[in-house]
Parts: structure tokens; sequence; C-alpha cells
């Protein structure tokens, strides 16, 4: 296990050049002043897991977002999330959470980003379309990168920390279709489902075509649901015929909000929708 940290460099390089420059110009020539050797910033833990499922190490950072009042070994609920590398996604929607819990607006929750290894091949079910299949040289894995996570990761987080067994799943463009998808095909693995911008245009919106069959299908359950879409061109259709089949067709128990955001684009969304996503689906206890 590693802690996931951040350091500070000092150039001493610049107080050479300063000192040179000062006697060059036959000023007072001042010691530089003593700066102390960094340390790193600790924000939080990672790991990696050799995983049978996929063949390969998958590398996970974790964050916890306590707040001020929660005790340090308080049990907190899971916020798992695909595009989770520190190069990724994982540090500002980690500071999107502990700003949320400071400040009062979500509860507590802990934050497990799955860094990525092949990301079009884990995000993505199977397509028939020929542009579909180019953007990578492997895609249709999400079945498989779902099962890494329902059979290695999740026992893994709940053998190393304590949890309160309510799980939630985040994430973004294609990340975003994994989570509609596993809202879809195994809506009992997560309690709460967000998906951001999600890329529903893959194969041809087959998903979507199936989402009838498959919400008839499941059982009622207590679920929130959470989707948005951006002003990028192409974005926003698919989120839309999802939010009016479910005006129709929700299952039973789900509570689902489904937000257009026309002024953000595919790049800019993640932060704005996922802010509205914490407030909307993760209140504090009134």
């Amino acid at each position: 296990m590693k802690r996931i940290v951040m350091f500070n460099k000092f150039h001493a390089g610049a107080w050479l050049t300063a000192a040179l420059l000062g006697a060059c110009l036959g000023g007072q020539v001042h010691a530089a002043p003593v700066v102390a050797a960094a340390t790193p910033l600790v924000i939080g833990e990672s790991y990696d897991i050799e995983s049978k499922v996929l063949g390969e190490t998958r590398h996970i950072n974790v964050y916890m977002s306590r707040g001020y009042a929660l005790p340090a070994d308080a049990p907190l609920p899971v916020l798992y999330m695909p595009d989770g590398g520190l190069r990724e996604d994982f540090l500002h929607i980690a500071g999107l959470l502990q700003v949320s819990v400071d400040n009062g607006t979500m509860r507590p929750y802990m934050l497990v980003g799955i860094e990525n290894t092949q990301r079009r091949r884990d995000m993505t079910g199977p397509t028939d379309n020929a542009e579909d299949k180019k953007i990578a040289p492997v895609v249709g894995g999400a079945a498989q990168f779902r099962r890494f996570i329902r059979e290695e990761l999740m026992p893994a987080v709940k053998q190393r920390y304590r949890t309160t067994g309510e799980t939630a799943l985040i994430g973004e463009s294609l990340a975003g279709l994994f989570v509609v998808d596993t809202f879809l095909r195994e809506p009992g693995l997560f309690d709460h489902y967000v998906a951001i911008d999600p890329s529903l245009w893959w194969n041809d919106g087959k998903l979507l075509a199936e989402a009838p069959t498959l919400l008839e299908q499941r059982a009622a359950k207590p679920q929130t649901l959470y989707f948005a879409s951006s002003g990028t061109a192409g974005m926003d259709k698919g989120s839309a015929q999802l939010s009016t089949l479910l005006t129709s067709r929700a299952p039973q128990g789900l509570r689902w909000h489904y937000q257009p955001l026309p002024a953000e684009t595919h790049a800019t969304i993640y932060q704005p929708a996922a802010l509205q996503a914490f407030r909307t689906m993760f209140k504090p206890p009134n």
C-alpha cells in the first residue's frame, strides 16, 4: 500500500541567478533564506490488485471525505469511480467530495478510484458499428470490468475498510455509458448511479433500445439515478431519450433526476454536474 502524495519542489537555481544579477548590478547580495526540505502532502492511499478476472494489475486510489464531526473510525458508504487515476478524474472528484462534506451539502463518503489500463475496452459493451470498433484495439469489455468490480474490488474494499454497505458508481463520457449499462444490466450492484454526459450513442444506441425490456425485468428496489448532458452536439440525445423512457417506465423504488446543462461542453461538464449530483443524491439527513 502506498500513500497518495503531492510534492512541493524548491529550485535553488533561482536564488543563484538572483545573487549573480545583484553582483553584476553592484548591489548588495543577501544570503538566501533557509528553506526546509519538502515533505509529502498526504491526501489518501493507493494499492494494486492482481486481477484474475482481467488478467492484469489494477491500481486503486482511495480518499476518505469524513468532514469535521465524523469520527476517524466511522464506517463510510463507498463511491466507486472508473477513470480514477491521479492524472484522470480522481483528484478533482475527491476535492468536490471534501468541500461538499465540509459545507454540509452531502454526506461523508469514501472515494475508490480505479486507474485505467485500457479505458475504451473496459467502458464499452459489444458493438456492431464499424466506426465504434476503430476507437481502440479491443472494445466490448464492460461485462468483464463489471465482474472485476463485483468479485475482486468490492470484496477487497470491504476487507480493508469499515464501510456501511451503501455503494455508488460515478462516471463521465464512456464511463457514463458504463454507469448506465450497469444500471440497466446489473441494477443490484450499486445503490446509486451517476452518469455524466454518457456516450449512449455507442453501438447505434442499442442499449437504449434494450432499456424498456431491461427495466421491466428488474425487481423493485430503492435506488437513485442522476444523469446529465452537455450542450456538445449529439451528447444530449441519448440522455433525453432515457429521461423520456423513465418518465413512463421507471421501476418501482427508483428516484431519478435528469439535468440538461446546455451551457457546459463535454470537456467542462464533469465538475458542475458531479457537484449537483452529490447535492441531489447524497443529502445529509435533516
